[in-house]
C-alpha cells in the first residue's frame, strides 16, 4: 500500500475527519470508531511506517513520548482506573490498518467491554529455557 492511500495518512492531513484529541508536528491522537471503552484512542505518528518493525527509532521515540500526556488526560477526563496500550503488527496479530498505530484502551472495572484474556504457559518452560530463549533474542539484537 503507498502512503497515499493508507487511511492514517490521509487522516493525518485532514482529508477524513476523525475526533481529533491531540496533534502536533510529529504525532496526532483520535478516538477510535469502535470505543472498545470509552475515550479508546489511538496515537501515530505523522510518518509513515508500516508497523513496529519499520518504524525509526526517531518516529518512535517521539510517538511513544506523547503517550503518558494522553494517557492521563483520558484518565483525569474520564475516571479511568486502568489503562491497556495495546500494539498489534501485522495481520496474524490483528493489525488491520498498516500504519502503526498505539491503542490507549482505559479501564472502568470489570465488565467495561475489554477482555486480554491470553493463555499463559509459563509452567512449559524451565529457567534454562527462558535464559536460552533470552540469549538467542539479545544475539539478533542490532
Amino acid at each position: 500500500m503507498s502512503h497515499d492511500d493508507c487511511i492514517f495518512c490521509k487522516i493525518t492531513k485532514g482529508e477524513i475527519p476523525s475526533a481529533k484529541v491531540y496533534e502536533d508536528e510529529k504525532v496526532y491522537a483520535f478516538l477510535d470508531l469502535s470505543q472498545v471503552t470509552k475515550g479508546h484512542t489511538l496515537v501515530i505518528p505523522k510518518e509513515h511506517a508500516k508497523n513496529i518493525y519499520e518504524i525509526s527509532s526517531e518516529s518512535a521515540g517521539e510517538l511513544f513520548s506523547r503517550v503518558p500526556k494522553i494517557a492521563n488526560a483520558i484518565k483525569e477526563t474520564y475516571g479511568a482506573i486502568g489503562m491497556n496500550v495495546l500494539n498489534n503488527n501485522e495481520a496474524p496479530a490483528d493489525q488491520s490498518v498498516f500504519h502503526i498505530h498505539l491503542h490507549l484502551i482505559p479501564r472502568y472495572g470489570k465488565g467495561d467491554g475489554y477482555s486480554s484474556n491470553w493463555t499463559t504457559h509459563g509452567d512449559n518452560y524451565s529457567q534454562e529455557d527462558l535464559q536460552k530463549i533470552a540469549g538467542e533474542i539479545s544475539s539478533s539484537i542490532k
